[in-house]
């Protein structure tokens, strides 16, 4: 078997041309795998309604449609283990095409809003929230013992460039926490960890991501489900196969040939039609 990419070409050549609907190949790839689809999906979703959302995804950004298959189905089934909507106006998951050592593949990235979702249906946290900071406003902070955060937006005139921005969360039961980032602490660790910071979503979108920059920073050590850290840890993550439980699916298990197939631990190519 081939992987997609080759049968697109292969199929245009042999039809005088007439280029092959990348959707159609898609949609045929995941017709074929509609077994393995099903086992991985939470009982409450069906293969048709992932085909639906899936193509939907892949047909909205056409670097996708260029991308290992496997790595496309893989993060749309994280997003859906997780329960977020990926690439819409909601913010709440992100498909992220890139290239890494000449391949092209999808990474599945949280958005600012999934990690509220996720936060909040732990039903541990009172309120979680995330604000930037300007210069002209008023803010102060102390750590310690005793932690304290005051901030007080400037409402007239104008506020000012932003300096930096900070998460809180209060627990249902008492407690509360919070974490503060530069604005040049996050840009630093946009460009750090970001596989896509230069003309992708950072520079898109930067005040989500700076958001959830700090989020994701409070929420490593916030009393919350194991799940919702399991997600956390592997945000961001590019997987090469599937599984009831794609939390499980070690970012290891994912590797390529030569030929630019996904392959799993045993070597059995994904993504083929």
């Amino acid at each position: 078997m081939t992987n997609l990419k080759n049968t697109l070409k292969n199929k245009e050549a042999k039809g005088n041309n007439l280029a092959i609907n990348p959707s159609y190949a898609m949609k045929q790839l995941m017709i074929k795998m509609k077994g393995e689809i099903t086992s991985a999906l939470p009982k409450e979703l069906c293969s048709e309604r992932f085909q639906r959302v899936a193509l939907t995804a892949f047909n909205s950004n056409p670097k996708l449609q260029n991308c290992a298959p496997m790595t496309f189905i893989a993060a749309m089934m994280q997003s859906d283990q997780l329960g977020l909507e990926p690439n819409t106006p909601l913010g709440q998951a992100y498909l992220i095409p890139y290239k890494v050592k000449g391949i092209d593949k999808v990474q599945f990235q949280i958005g600012y809003k999934g990690l509220l979702e996720l936060a909040h249906r732990s039903g541990r946290l009172k309120t979680l929230y995330a604000h930037e900071v300007r210069e002209n406003d008023e803010f102060d902070i102390d750590y310690g013992l005793e932690q304290r955060l005051i901030h007080k937006p400037l409402l007239k005139g104008n506020r000012g460039e932003v300096i930096g921005y900070y998460a809180v969360y209060h627990l249902e039961h008492n407690g509360y926490s919070f974490v503060f980032m530069t604005y040049d602490e996050v840009l630093e660790h946009g460009k750090k960890y970001s596989k896509s910071f230069e003309g992708g979503i950072w520079e898109k979108e930067f005040d989500s991501m700076a958001k959830k920059t700090v989020i994701k920073k409070l929420l490593k050590y916030a009393p919350l489900s194991i799940e919702i850290q399991k997600a956390i840890n592997f945000d961001e993550s590019v997987k090469g196969s599937i599984d009831s439980d794609m939390l499980l699916v070690d970012k290891a298990d994912e590797s390529i040939d030569v030929e630019g197939n996904v392959l799993n631990q045993r070597g059995i190519k994904y993504g083929c039609i």
